[in-house]
């Protein structure tokens, strides 16, 4: 008899949960899901038919609003170098740029250049101006003047007389003007020809250093428009001219340092500015071209601009930088401010 008791309990323990799943299992059936589709830790919600719209329970499933824009994470950008290895740094504005296949002409994908050297800059090491770098404005040809310009910082001329210094003394607010000879502008300029012969040879070098830079980390970007760009501190290199149509920002560090290398003309348009953000310098932006270059008419610059050639200033313009040319410079009611 008692064989007979423990045999029936699971039999009916069995039949009650037989008859069970196969009730859950009609239920599931009637709104189209077997109990297969049911996976564990997965709930599925049970729309009897007629119903208008799913029943969506905001415990299980959050409410997203369709205009809401979605929200995506921080995206490592890419990394586009030369040989050099690059490193990305992520407290660094990255760069807006129109590069690809490593930076060469345009595309369409942002790249960030990061090419460290010493004392923790990023981008090449910076062009050693010597005792050109004391100088707002050198050339070896002479400037001309729209009156009245204002510059800060020494101004030279050499090997050519100094009577081919057009500034008066009431122009330069904080510098000497310095000539070859006892022709320069009266009361204030200084005869010095050793100092403007090594002031000349220094910027000479400084071009020479600057052009000479190998492995750029882009070349002929944007085929030379870069008028709207935001650049990261890299070697730039173009094999012909560079126009600015447009704002241009240098976004880096204090210590980072740019240099363009242009084998033809700078043409920044009027009314445009060279922008410096992040802590970036003027000391160290770096523009060497072997063309001529033009900065327009209340346009705005900056850096130290190295030219072949001449550099012309339109009305109104301005730069934070020198002006290094091996022919003339040409000014036309200007502000010039060096800086160290």
């Amino acid at each position: 008899m008692r064989l007979k008791t423990h045999s029936f309990v699971p039999i009916v323990v069995i039949a009650a949960v037989t008859v069970g799943f196969t009730a859950v299992s009609a239920n599931l059936s009637e709104y189209g899901a077997s109990a297969s589709e049911q996976q564990v830790g997965q709930p599925r919600q049970i729309v009897p038919p007629g119903t208008p719209s799913p029943v969506v329970d905001p415990t299980i499933f959050p409410v997203v609003d369709p205009t809401t824009p979605t929200v995506v994470g921080p995206i490592t950008p890419a990394v586009v170098g030369s040989t050099t290895p690059a490193v990305v740094d992520p407290t660094t504005p990255a760069v807006v740029g129109r590069t690809s296949q490593a930076g060469v002409g345009r595309g369409t994908s942002p790249a960030v250049v990061r090419t460290t050297t010493p004392a923790g800059s990023i981008g090449p090491a910076p062009v050693n101006l010597g005792t050109a770098g004391t100088f707002a404005i050198l050339t070896k040809s002479g400037i001309t003047d729209v009156f009245s310009s204002r510059i800060t910082g020494n101004v030279g001329a050499s090997p050519i007389t100094g009577a081919a210094i057009a500034l008066t003394c009431s122009e330069v607010r904080s510098g000497t003007i310095y000539s070859v000879d006892v022709a320069g502008p009266l009361p204030c300029r200084v005869t010095n020809a050793p100092r403007l012969t090594t002031a000349v040879r220094d910027e000479e070098s400084a071009y020479t250093d600057a052009a000479a830079r190998a492995n750029p980390d882009f070349v002929n970007l944007g085929a030379g428009q870069i008028g709207g760009l935001t650049l990261a501190p890299s070697l730039y290199k173009w094999t012909g001219p560079v126009l600015i149509s447009s704002d241009v920002t240098l976004a880096g560090g204090p210590n980072d340092v740019w240099i363009f290398q242009i084998a033809g003309s700078i043409t920044q348009a009027s009314a445009t500015r060279v922008r410096l953000t992040g802590g970036a310098q003027a000391k160290n932006v770096f523009w060497q071209a072997a063309g001529p270059v033009t900065i327009g008419t209340t346009a705005h610059s900056e850096g130290t601009i190295l030219t072949a050639t001449m550099i012309a200033m339109n009305t109104g313009a301005s730069t934070n930088g020198r002006l290094l040319a091996q022919t003339q410079v040409t000014l036309q009611k200007n502000t010039v401010t060096n800086v160290q």
